[in-house]
C-alpha cells in the first residue's frame, strides 16, 4: 500500500476531521459493487479513501449478518463506511456499531436514486425533506467521534436543485465534507454530470466538498477539479474491474503526467484476491455468482478474447472461474490508465 510519504503532498487533498487525505482521489460506495474484497484493492494501489457499499441501519442495528458484512473493513483503513436510512435513532446507534468496530469516517447516503430508497424515504428522498435530512445529520454527528460526511446529488429534479441548500444544512448540523454526484434524481445514471453545478456547493460551504460523476480517467479528474472547484474526486463505476484505477488517477493528480496502471501481474493478483475473499465470505456457490459482475469488467478491462470473458462469467466451478480470470491478465501489457 502507498504511504503518504511515497505519494507526496498534494494542493487538492481535503482534510476530514482528524483524517488527513494523502491525494483527492476515492473510490465511491456502490451497493453490491463495493464490497470489502475490492475496497482492500482500491486501498492496496492507493486510493485515498475507499468507502464500503450503503449499510442500512436498520439491518445493522438488527444484527442482519448481510449487513454486518457489507460493514467490515478490516484491511481498508482508513475504514470508511456509509449508511442509509431514514431514522435519526437507528442511524445513530448503527454509527455508534460502525466507530465501534473500526469506522474512522461514516458517510450518509442522501444521493441513492432507486426506488427501493427513496420510496422509504431515504437516499435521495431526504434532499426534498430538508428538515429531516438536518435532524438525521446531527443526531448521527453528536453519536459519533469519528467525523460524519453527506453525499448528495443535485436535488430530485430540475425544478428542485437544491444541493447548496442542503450542503449549508449538512454543515451546520456537523458534516466535515460533502459528495455531490453531477446528476439530479430523475437522470438516474442518464446523461452527463454537471460538475459546473457541484460548483455552486462548493460556494456554499465552508468544508471540502467531493465531485462525482463520470470520472473515467485522469483528464476527468483534472476537469471536474477544474469546473467545480471541489478538492477531490470519487470514482465509481469505471473503477469496476480496475480497482487500482483510482490510486492511479490520485497519484497522476499529485505528480502531474499520466495515470499509469500497474504491472499485469500486479492486477491480476489484486483480481484474484478479490474474487478469492468473495467465495471465502460468501461460500463458494454464492460467491460466485456474486463474483461474476466483477468478473466480467475485470476480462473486459484485461482485454480478454469474447470467447475467454464468456466461458468465464459462466462457469460454475469457482476453481474454473479464477483459473480463466487468470488467464485474462495473461498477454495485457502495461498501459497508461489514461
Amino acid at each position: 500500500m502507498f504511504t503518504a510519504q511515497e505519494l507526496g503532498a498534494s494542493a487538492v487533498a481535503p482534510r476530514v476531521g482528524p483524517l488527513t487525505l494523502v491525494d483527492a482521489a476515492m473510490l465511491a460506495p456502490m451497493s453490491g459493487i463495493s464490497d470489502l474484497g475490492m475496497r482492500r484493492a482500491a486501498r492496496r494501489f492507493g486510493a485515498t479513501l475507499a468507502f464500503s457499499e450503503m449499510v442500512a441501519s436498520a439491518e445493522l442495528v438488527a444484527e442482519n449478518d448481510e449487513a454486518r458484512l457489507r460493514a467490515e473493513g478490516e484491511g481498508a483503513e482508513p475504514h470508511a463506511a456509509q449508511l442509509v436510512g431514514s431514522e435519526p435513532a437507528a442511524m445513530a446507534e448503527a454509527a455508534r456499531r460502525l466507530e465501534a468496530s473500526g469506522a474512522r469516517l461514516i458517510d450518509i447516503n442522501m444521493g441513492c436514486p432507486s426506488r427501493r430508497v427513496a420510496g422509504r424515504a431515504a437516499g435521495c428522498a431526504l434532499m426534498r425533506d430538508l428538515d429531516q435530512a438536518g435532524r438525521l445529520i446531527e443526531t448521527v454527528a453528536r453519536a459519533v467521534a469519528a467525523p460524519v460526511s453527506v453525499k448528495m446529488r443535485l436535488g430530485w429534479d430540475d425544478d428542485e436543485r437544491n444541493a447548496p441548500t442542503l450542503a449549508r444544512r449538512a454543515e451546520a448540523a456537523g458534516a466535515t465534507m460533502i459528495t455531490v454526484h453531477g446528476r439530479t434524481r430523475r437522470q438516474l445514471y442518464d446523461g452527463k454530470a454537471d460538475w459546473r453545478a457541484v460548483g455552486e456547493v462548493v460556494a456554499a460551504v465552508g468544508v471540502p466538498v467531493v465531485a462525482n460523476g463520470d470520472c473515467r480517467s485522469v483528464d476527468d479528474a483534472r476537469a471536474m477539479l477544474a469546473q467545480s472547484g471541489a478538492r477531490a474526486v470519487m470514482i465509481g463505476r469505471a473503477a469496476v474491474g480496475a480497482p487500482w484505477l483510482v490510486g492511479a488517477i490520485g497519484r497522476a493528480l499529485v505528480a502531474g503526467g499520466p495515470a499509469v496502471d500497474p504491472p499485469a501481474a500486479e492486477r491480476r493478483a489484486a483480481a484474484l484476491a478479490h474474487v478469492e475473499w468473495l467465495l471465502s465470505a460468501l461460500g463458494r456457490r454464492a460467491g460466485l455468482r456474486h463474483a461474476r459482475k466483477h468478473l466480467a469488467a475485470y476480462a473486459e478491462k484485461a482485454g480478454a478474447p469474447e470467447a475467454l470473458r464468456c466461458a468465464l462469467v459462466t462457469s460454475e466451478d469457482a476453481d474454473e472461474a479464477l483459473r480463466l480470470l487468470a488467464l485474462a491478465f495473461a498477454s495485457r501489457p502495461q498501459t497508461e490508465a489514461a
